[in-house]
């Protein structure tokens, strides 16, 4: 089911209740962009520590903006062994413009291919996205209305104000008290915002929302006065139904965090990337202090991409490069615990999941065919216990990031080095071209004729190693810090001169025999 501004709030009640019974809630979130084209010293590489590679990836989340969020909500059936209900919503997001909120995003391309590929509906995005705020945002927003201290700044909302109020004066003109009209067209939060507005220009109208838009009728100054005071529509309400609906899918991720519900993605490190940036607050320059944030708002995570990384290898499956690929996998004969899977009731459209399959599967591995015990979610989380809050890092020197304390050490084949003989002013790009026939190395600089090199694949270390081993100009060995660094050769060249000094004062003030 597509979700828009339109429909979002009357559907607040179900998906509260919703996810309040769930099991747990999978996510998947798709950007107008993913990474921006950064100077080569900027972009992400195998060389990165998490906090490097998050302090790059920081500056590409805060560019572009979430434009779907595509949520399944799972819950077992009670009284039913093994048996599920999935609820699946696509909700289309565009960011509040309200007040001083006009949000800049960026479009990237292969991005936008991306979505044109799988049918993306612009038109939902771009002219009934659902608004939404972080805290930050939300605090300016809720002091400026509150206080009554704030103003239409969009050209766009300007423009529609404007016009409004015209076509209502020109109607007051020629209307008796007691006619009304109806301003059609006009919908979410703006629909508040120019009730507001007309209340405030014009003291002998009334406005009422309605289902066909807003209703303006005319009205004494005592009848004003009279509605103002005792019709519960006073402007202290008013002021907070327009909070509420600018607020938008905000309203609906703190119902989120509020349930404590395990969230599940897939490759998911930029979707929690992005729900920190949009929803709680920017993204702090503190790598730790971010992790921090994520487990706090979030206790349990189970990244798929993860989980699946290892059992793929254990059971020999065929590499798989995105989610639909992982499920065909788990859909197949190659899956031998296929045909004992949980059994899932689908109340949407979308009838490929994952994370019940693998953790099926995982059981399966522990305890053989004929000896599973009882199926539940919370033995299907006990067999997770070992990836939970282990979320996959992509391009960087380790593997996943552990949300729940340290991050474990690299497990990347050993960094190699590379000696460059008569082949003056050879770059970084040039050494990547020489080796990307063979494999892929990120290639970092090291001294003017050395270069390190970093893959993350050991087949492709020791494939350069073997076909390099004695080339007269490319000499390729691994990277000793303590022999190699620059930083440790000049230490110790300093120590040697230092001793050399202190031994030949010492010689020299010896006295003589």
């Amino acid at each position: 089911m597509d979700v828009g501004a339109d429909e979002f709030e009357q559907s607040l009640p179900l998906l509260q209740e919703l996810v309040l019974g769930a099991d747990f809630v999978g996510l998947d979130i798709e950007f107008t962009g993913l990474r921006s084209n950064l100077s080569r010293p900027q972009q992400i590489s195998l060389f990165d520590l998490p906090s490097e590679w998050y302090l790059k990836t920081r500056q590409s989340v805060q560019q572009f903006t979430i434009c779907q969020i595509g949520l399944s909500v799972f819950s077992s059936i009670e009284g039913e062994s093994n048996k599920y209900v999935a609820h699946s919503c696509n909700f289309f997001l565009f960011p509040t413009t309200f007040g001083i909120l006009d949000s800049e995003f960026s479009f990237q391309a292969s991005s936008v291919q991306f979505l044109n590929q799988y049918g993306f509906d612009y038109n939902k995005f771009l002219k009934n996205g659902i608004p939404y705020m972080n805290e930050e945002q939300e605090k300016k927003i809720k002091h400026n209305i509150l206080t009554g201290n704030w103003s239409v700044h969009s050209s766009p909302d300007k423009d529609q104000i404007k016009v409004v109020i015209d076509e209502v004066t020109r109607w007051l003109d020629l209307a008796a008290e007691g006619d009304w009209m109806t301003l059609p067209g006009i919908a979410g939060f703006q629909a508040f915002e120019v009730q507001l507005v007309l209340r405030q220009a014009l003291p002998d109208i009334w406005t009422v929302l309605r289902d066909q838009g807003v209703v303006v009728k005319k009205v004494s100054k005592q009848h004003r006065w009279y509605l103002e005071n005792t019709s519960g529509d006073r402007e202290s309400c008013w002021k907070e139904k327009i909070l509420l609906s600018a607020r938008g899918f905000s309203v609906f991720f703190q119902m989120l965090v509020k349930a404590q519900k395990p969230l599940v993605g897939h490759n998911m490190m930029m979707d929690l990337l992005h729900l920190h940036e949009k929803f709680f607050r920017p993204l702090p320059e503190s790598y730790e202090q971010f992790k921090l944030n994520v487990h706090n708002l979030f206790p349990v995570l189970i990244d798929t991409k993860n989980v699946t990384k290892d059992i793929w290898k254990e059971l020999n499956f065929p590499r798989v490069s995105n989610l639909s690929e992982v499920y065909e996998v788990l859909n197949s004969d190659l899956n031998p615990s296929k045909n004992s899977g949980p059994v899932i009731i689908h109340a949407s459209k979308c009838e490929k999941y994952v994370l019940l399959k693998v953790a099926h599967l995982l059981l399966w591995r522990v305890h053989g065919a004929s000896s599973i015990p009882e199926l539940s979610f919370p033995l299907y989380l006990d067999v997770l216990a070992p990836y939970v809050n282990q979320v996959n890092l992509i391009r960087a020197g380790v593997p996943k990031i552990n949300f729940s304390g340290p991050d474990y050490p690299s497990i990347r084949p050993p960094i190699l080095i590379l000696r460059v003989r008569r082949w003056p002013g050879l770059s970084e790009q040039q050494v990547y071209r020489e080796f990307q026939n063979l494999c892929k190395f990120d290639v970092r600089r090291l001294t003017r004729s050395q270069f390190l090199l970093l893959t993350n694949k050991f087949k492709d270390a020791r494939t350069i190693l073997r076909e390099y081993r004695g080339h007269p100009t490319l000499q390729v060995s691994l990277y000793r810090h303590w022999r190699h660094s620059p930083s440790v050769n000049c230490v110790l060249q300093v120590c040697g001169v230092v001793t050399t000094w202190a031994l030949l004062a010492f010689l020299l003030g010896r006295p003589g025999p």
